[in-house]
């Protein structure tokens, strides 16, 4: 799962597309490149072939979870805002906006002339739908808390929108986002949620769908009537492979020209003269963590001595050094290091043995028949971590986490588990004890989504069941003011109170590893990271590879 585009809140996977640190004060991105990049005049043509361990769902944004599905629909649709390379708000179907003086009344400028992929103009009516189905209650969609917020909507002429909110609302501007824009034409009377367009998407995107075979492959088509430009790069076919190892022989074998490596491939199998003659490759720490998340429902891990004295037995310097070779630092929350609303002075855990053993006495876990596994009233302290197949690093955390808590006395069985099942079966119906998975986050720090209580109905992200008011309220409060200073109040305190809870254990925040095939001129990493530019991307025309038809 996954937040929508203009936050990249990606569910599950550690996606290829993270965020570069900024220098001031951060570590720097390390970029392993050809250093000899032609300046040749771009060329039309060409197919890039990506990859993901996981199918999509569903290519209506509004509706998808999963990182596979917003990696696609990003492709086809656009939202009235975006990030900028270097992260700031900039118009994509807006041209330009109005905010009141008072912040609570934002006035959208649409771009004219901008077409739906059918040839329909695009107005203010499909942002107008959009909204509606939203905020509608029969819509299944993670998102609507955003759009809840809004007060008013007006459509003031076909090329102008406004919204008003009653109080300061922080994330207002980013909130319209490629997940709210809509063709009201062709959904209008509809039930968005069994809609064709989730599997035929028809967007204003650069990009055009062309077919889905599903497990297999969905292929897209540039859209030459693109309201920005022709995307040079004239398809883009995303192919479903569930295993990173197989999909860097595919990589190897040139069936696939980018992915994300895994540590093991980015330090020691790209370290080829084949490799480094045909591929560019990207080192930077993401914006993401990985981390174990209890069912706060299941009575084992309602006290919260319980979650501390596992995170006190886990390793996590042995897990960053075994697993990911170095790539990557210990998480202490659902932050990245040294953004302005990290906090670096949290509680930690570190690892301690002896420390954990005297929590889960105090907890009650006692070894009361000496066969090495703690008690209480007569339960043995066994508990399931499942994980996503596909994911060997998610795996190998798994069975160091197994190993470090076993010899506090807690004994760990771990299930690896199909991507769509690991969702559908599992995640989804709550079906589960503890899960290791990973999120990416993005540039606007708000919580609500994630943490905030409201937010554990079905298909919701706070699918652990954590309920605390205060941080409920501190996640409201850093929502509705307009003070930096006292959002980031706020959410340091909100960590301080996570890392007393513990629920989560946080792992670690790794580094994105990304690999790019060298014909593929015009990528240019920055702090919003690599596809911001992705329409101007191109090969240049003795090195192209694949022809496509429209």
């Amino acid at each position: 799962m996954v937040m929508p585009k203009w936050i990249k809140a990606l569910f599950i996977l550690i996606i290829l597309l993270g965020v570069l640190s900024c220098k001031n004060g951060s570590e720097e991105s390390v970029q392993v490149v050809d250093k000899d990049q032609s300046l040749i005049k771009p060329e039309y043509g060409d197919i890039l072939i990506d990859s993901s361990i996981g199918d999509a769902s569903n290519l209506i944004p509004m509706l998808s979870s999963d990182s596979s599905s917003h990696s696609v629909a990003g492709l086809i649709f656009n939202g009235l805002v975006k990030y900028d390379k270097n992260l700031n708000l900039i118009g994509d179907l807006a041209e330009s906006w109005d905010i009141s003086e008072d912040g609570l009344t934002i006035t959208f400028h649409l771009k004219k002339g901008v077409k739906w992929q059918d040839g329909v103009e695009f107005s203010a009516n499909d942002v107008m739908f959009g909204y509606k189905t939203i905020i509608d209650p029969n819509t299944r969609t993670a998102y609507a808390g955003d759009y809840l917020e809004v007060k008013e909507a007006h459509i003031i002429d076909r090329y102008t929108f406004r919204v008003s909110y009653d109080k300061p609302f922080a994330p207002a501007l980013a909130s319209w986002g490629s997940s709210v824009v809509l063709p009201e034409h062709l959904l209008k009377d509809k039930d968005i949620n069994t809609s064709e367009l989730s599997r035929h998407p028809i967007g204003t995107g650069p990009y055009r769908f062309k077919k889905w075979s599903t497990g297999e492959k969905i292929e897209l088509v540039s859209n030459h009537d693109y309201f920005e430009g022709r995307p040079y790069i004239d398809g883009y076919v995303f192919r479903i492979i569930p295993d990173l190892a197989t999909t860097f022989l595919e990589l190897k074998a040139g069936g696939i020209d980018m992915m994300g490596l895994t540590p093991l491939q980015f330090k020691k199998q790209t370290d080829t003269d084949k490799i480094k003659r045909n591929f560019n490759k990207y080192k930077y720490l993401a914006f993401g963590y990985t981390y174990i998340g209890y069912n706060l429902t299941n009575p084992i891990f309602k006290d919260k001595r319980v979650r501390q004295a596992i995170s006190y037995a886990i390793d996590k310097e042995e897990i960053i050094e075994g697993v990911l070779l170095g790539l990557g630092k210990v998480a202490t929350g659902p932050y990245k290091p040294e953004t302005w609303y990290y906090n670096p002075d949290v509680k930690r855990y570190p690892y301690n043995p002896k420390e954990a053993k005297r929590l889960l006495k105090e907890a009650g876990w006692i070894d009361t028949d000496n066969d090495g596994i703690l008690d209480k009233e007569g339960i043995p302290f066994r508990f399931t971590i499942i994980t996503n197949h596909g994911n060997e690093q998610r795996k190998q955390c798994g069975e160091v986490i197994q190993h470090r808590l076993k010899k506090v006395g807690i004994e760990v069985k771990l299930r690896v588990i199909e991507w769509a099942a690991f969702i559908n079966d599992f995640i989804d119906k709550r079906n589960f004890e503890a899960v290791i998975l990973g999120w990416s986050m993005g540039p606007e720090p708000d919580l609500y989504d994630i943490w905030h209580s409201s937010k554990t109905g079905f298909k919701e992200f706070n699918f652990i069941s954590y309920k605390n008011e205060e941080v409920d309220e501190l996640i409201l409060k850093g929502r509705h003011t307009f003070d930096k200073e006292e959002r980031k109040r706020c959410y340091f305190k909100i960590q301080e109170i996570l890392a007393e809870d513990q629920p989560y254990t946080f792992l670690y925040v790794p580094y994105a590893l990304p690999i790019i095939h060298k014909r593929f001129k015009g990528v240019e990493p920055a702090p919003i990271g690599l596809d911001y530019n992705f329409i101007e991307w191109y090969v240049p025309k003795a090195e192209q590879k694949y022809r496509t038809q429209q």
